[in-house]
Order: C-alpha cells, then sequence, then structure tokens
C-alpha cells in the first residue's frame, strides 16, 4: 500500500486526482481546529482493510473519519462554470465525512481514498511541536503503513468570531426525512443535534420559525407546519402561546447561538401574500392565511398588528432582542418593489429597534427599502462599499458560478475556504447562505433523500442546497465542504488576531504578499491558500514572542 499526506483544500478522487498537492505543514492557534488528509492506495490483489490507530501525544484532541463520494448527475457547462472547477462531467464527488466508529476501513485496488484527521486544539493548549502518526493496523499481522506528520501548537488564543454567519436551518426538512412529528420529543433531539453541529461549525445566528419559513415554496404549495408559536383566534380575537418558542430559543443559546433571524412575514421573492399561517379557529386546527391571502391591507395586517407587539415584547423579557433581525421578503427586484415596499410599510413602527434584514442586491431598491441590514450578493458587494454603506453582510447561492467563491461539489475546496480572506479584507460583517439543510426539490414540491440527490432533483447546482447530511441517527454528518466553510472563519479570526497585534495596513500587506486579493483574484490553487495562511500564523508566532 502507498500513502500522501495531503492538504485539508484537496479532493482525493479515486483515480488519484487531487493527490499531487505537496505535504502540507501544519501549524494552528489555540482554539482552533486544523485537518490533513491521508490518501492511500492499495496495490496488492486482495485489497486489505485496517483500522487506523492515532499515536501522539496530542491524540486525544484527534479524530480520523474517512471521506466517501456522492453522486453529481447533471454535467455543467463552460457558461456556467469556469477552468477551475475539478470536473464539469457526472461522477462521484469526495464530500461526505463518514465516522468510523471502531469499524475497519476498506482500500479496493488500485482506488485512492483517503482518511480526515482533525485536530482540535483546546484554548488551553500546551505549545509546541508535536508528532502525530496514524498507524494502518491489520486484523491479524503487522502494521499495513505508519503515515507520520507533525503539527506546531503556535502560543496565541484565536479571538472570538465577530463576523455574523447565518446558513438557514429548515427545521421542516428534519422532520419530513426522519418521519417525526415536528416538535415531537424526536425532532426537538434531532433539532438540537443539528443546531450543535452549526455553532461547532461557526455559525451563530439561527432561522428561527416564529411562523413555517416561507422560502423556496411554489405559489399554493406548503412546507410541513414547523410553526413555533401557536394562535388561537376566538370571534375574531387573537391570542399566542409562545412556549415553544421559548423552548427554541433556550435550546439555541444553550447549544452557543448568539442570534436569531425570525422567520420571514411575507412570501419569498415579492411580499405578495401572507406566509402560511396555522391556528386553533373556532375549536379546529386550519390554516388561516397563506398564498391567498393578500400581504397588506386585509387580516393579514390586522393579525400583524396584533401578534407583532406581544412577540417583540416577549423577545425583550426573554432577554434576546438585542440578538434577534426580523426579514420582510427575500430579494426584491424592480417589478417587486412595490409589493415590499408596501409590506415594509404595513409595519410601521412594530418592530421599532430591531433590525430587518434582507438579501437584496440592487442599490436603487437598498435605498428604497428602508432597512437597516442588506444582505448582499458578493457580485454586488464592491458597488455598495462604493456607495458607503456600511456594516454590510455578503451572501452567495447558486451564483455565481464563474470566477467568484461558492461552494458547489464540482468546484475545489479551495474556493470556498477562501471567501474568509475575502471577507476579512472587506470588512464584511455577516455571512448569509440558504442552504444548510435544505433536503428537498426545488421550491418544495417533494422531498430528496441528499445521500442520493445533490441537486434538489436537478434544480441546482450539486451541493447548494446542503452543507450536513442527515445521519442515520439523527444526528448531522458533515462535509469536507463545511469544514472549509468553518475554516474560511477560521483564517478570518486568525487575521483579526494579528490585525489587533501589529495593525490592519501591516496584517493587509502580509495576506497580499503574493498578489492583491479581491473577490475575483486569489490564490487559484489550494497550496497557495495554504501559502497565505502560514504567513499570517508566522507573523503571529513573531509578534507574540517579541
Amino acid at each position: 500500500m502507498e500513502y500522501k499526506i495531503i492538504s485539508c483544500v484537496e479532493k482525493i478522487f479515486p483515480d488519484g486526482r487531487g493527490t499531487d498537492g505537496a505535504a502540507p505543514k501544519l501549524s494552528a492557534l489555540r482554539g482552533e481546529s486544523i485537518s490533513f488528509q491521508i490518501a492511500f492506495r492499495a496495490e496488492a490483489a486482495d485489497s486489505p482493510y485496517f483500522w487506523p490507530q492515532v499515536i501522539s501525544p496530542i491524540k486525544d484532541y484527534i479524530t480520523v473519519r474517512r471521506v466517501e463520494s456522492v453522486p453529481v448527475r447533471i454535467s455543467r457547462t463552460m457558461e456556467n462554470s469556469d477552468a477551475d472547477y475539478l470536473s464539469l462531467a457526472p461522477g462521484m464527488y469526495p464530500d461526505l465525512l463518514v465516522e468510523l466508529k471502531g469499524k475497519a476501513v476498506l482500500c479496493p485496488q488500485g482506488q485512492w481514498r483517503s482518511l480526515w484527521v482533525e485536530a482540535e486544539i483546546p484554548a488551553d493548549a500546551e505549545a509546541g511541536v508535536f508528532p502525530i502518526e496514524v498507524s494502518f493496523q491489520p486484523l491479524e499481522g503487522e502494521e499495513i503503513i505508519r503515515a507520520k506528520t507533525e503539527l506546531e501548537i503556535i502560543p496565541a488564543r484565536l479571538p472570538e468570531q465577530r463576523v455574523i454567519h447565518t446558513e438557514w436551518f429548515h427545521a421542516d426538512c428534519l422532520a419530513d426525512y426522519y418521519d417525526v412529528p415536528a416538535f415531537s420529543q424526536r425532532h426537538w433531539q434531532i433539532v438540537e443535534n443539528f443546531v450543535k453541529t452549526a455553532v461547532k461549525r461557526g455559525m451563530s445566528m439561527l432561522l428561527t420559525p416564529h411562523v413555517t419559513p416561507a422560502l423556496d415554496t411554489y405559489i399554493g404549495g406548503e412546507r410541513t407546519t414547523v410553526q413555533l408559536v401557536d394562535v388561537k383566534v376566538e370571534k375574531g380575537e387573537y391570542s399566542f402561546d409562545f412556549s415553544k418558542l421559548k423552548r427554541w430559543i433556550d435550546m439555541a443559546l444553550d447549544c452557543g447561538m448568539k442570534y436569531f433571524e425570525m422567520a420571514h412575514l411575507f412570501t419569498q421573492w415579492g411580499a405578495k401574500a401572507a406566509p402560511k399561517v396555522m391556528a386553533e379557529k373556532d375549536g379546529t386546527y386550519q390554516r388561516i392565511f397563506g398564498w391567498d391571502t393578500p400581504a397588506v391591507g386585509g387580516e393579514y395586517t390586522r393579525f400583524l398588528h396584533a401578534y407583532l407587539p406581544e412577540l417583540t415584547q416577549k423577545l425583550k423579557e426573554w432577554g434576546v432582542a438585542e440578538k434577534c433581525y426580523f426579514h420582510v421578503s427575500d430579494e426584491p427586484n424592480e417589478e417587486k418593489l412595490p409589493f415590499y415596499k408596501a409590506a415594509r410599510e404595513s409595519l410601521g413602527d412594530l418592530l421599532e429597534g430591531f433590525p430587518i434584514m434582507d438579501a437584496m442586491s440592487h442599490y436603487p431598491i437598498y435605498e428604497e427599502s428602508q432597512i437597516q441590514c442588506p444582505v448582499v450578493s458578493i457580485k454586488a458587494v464592491e458597488g455598495f462599499l462604493e456607495k458607503g454603506v456600511k456594516d454590510l453582510w455578503g451572501y452567495y447561492c447558486c451564483g455565481p458560478t464563474q470566477i467568484m467563491t461558492n461552494r458547489f461539489l464540482q468546484m475545489p475546496l479551495h474556493r470556498t475556504r477562501v471567501m474568509g480572506m475575502q471577507w476579512y479584507k472587506y470588512q464584511l460583517v455577516g455571512f448569509l447562505h440558504w442552504g444548510y439543510n435544505f433536503y428537498n426539490i426545488m421550491h418544495s414540491a417533494a422531498p430528496i433523500d441528499p445521500h442520493l440527490d445533490t441537486e434538489a432533483g436537478g434544480h441546482f447546482p450539486a451541493g447548494d442546497g446542503f452543507i450536513v447530511y442527515p445521519g442515520r441517527d439523527g444526528k448531522p454528518e458533515e462535509s469536507i465542504r463545511l469544514i472549509a466553510m468553518h475554516y474560511a472563519f477560521q483564517d478570518m479570526r486568525a487575521l483579526s488576531l494579528l490585525e489587533s497585534l501589529i495593525g490592519r495596513e501591516e496584517t493587509l500587506r502580509i495576506l497580499e504578499k503574493n498578489g492583491e486579493i479581491t473577490l475575483e483574484k486569489y490564490p487559484r490553487t489550494g497550496d497557495g491558500l495554504l501559502a497565505l495562511r502560514t504567513l499570517v500564523n508566522q507573523a503571529i508566532r513573531q509578534a507574540v514572542n517579541a
């Protein structure tokens, strides 16, 4: 058997693609996670299996998982891709991280596979250089191979994350996939499992379904009800029970979430209608608002004027009001702007003191929208900054497909991870993505099995809809794209630390030592990206040892 130590920004394919990179030089700050891969291939006719055993003074920090490939069924063209894609062809692409749980790893003859080795460094870890060895142990006989590297722990602590990070959390998809009633005890356990992983990987804001989110739903369609606030209508008057919402917020805070984005108050792409709202009315549980309800001027407006004062008062009583953001509707265009403005104006001062955030990438629309927190497509970020917009958020989703950062399965991992350096350069204060765990086809017309369908029924670029997989035990299985996103935010935090030590001007000089960093200019190889992080670590080491 042969093996190679490979960095965590490469994707290892069975045919050997991804195995050409140089062995990484590993260094990390206290409180940081860092990974490398062991790519291996058997040459013997009898394909061996083995149990990986970690041998290291810091073995308690280390976990080993295997990387599995998932299907990409739709080919891409050069018109919706670029030369940096790993391939444009359908096939199996490395993405899913599978825990070993004491099981053996099989090495098929002639095919490359990889193990993902991750060290989670405690905030109080001893500094120094530590050897890491992974022994491939057979059931019987002598050790097959022993992969060796070393990791330097730098005597400086990674600071807290300041950039707010949200990935839209689809509670209904978890109820649907695991076939459990929404907000049954089992559903609560599953939701908590997925929230814990989100927090572990750098997410700090949680989409909160006070009403069932009116997101990616076809006109006239419904998603599974995950409305946290119970509504009762008696003789035309509304009353509310916030018990489940309180449980949700307490659960999220216990998991480490810091912010909450309240689900959109109007339908997506134009705010023409009300979201689905369920209520007990005249003794019957029924839908009282939805696609057939005008957004403005009717009963739904009266409902909001009864509901929002009580909701916001509860948020204040619970001490989380300053952590809560609200949505009107997602990404209005010029055609839909009048509807959006009408919806926004119908709220009056009901949300006074609460930031309103919405995806909004056309500056004239932002000027007319009267919202405090525009979330802007990365294609439009520079234009907004040139206009002097402060505290800007950025996002990407199904696009851009060319040149800029994104996280499709067919893209290299360094293209996903580089966003951390870009967000630092442009001083963006938040990142939003719509797909933490969207397990439906487009418009939520039917569910999918994300292990078999990575493209939402063929409608989205592979991997766009989710970044974690649903595990059999009600816990998420991570993807290597999730790790790349997490490490992007760690890169941001490391740059912030360096700035606190030597100033922003000198930090930017180090960051751009090998070339300017913009949203379109950045290292086009994994080795190039990691070289920048190495420069940052060297500068931190020098500063703290001075």
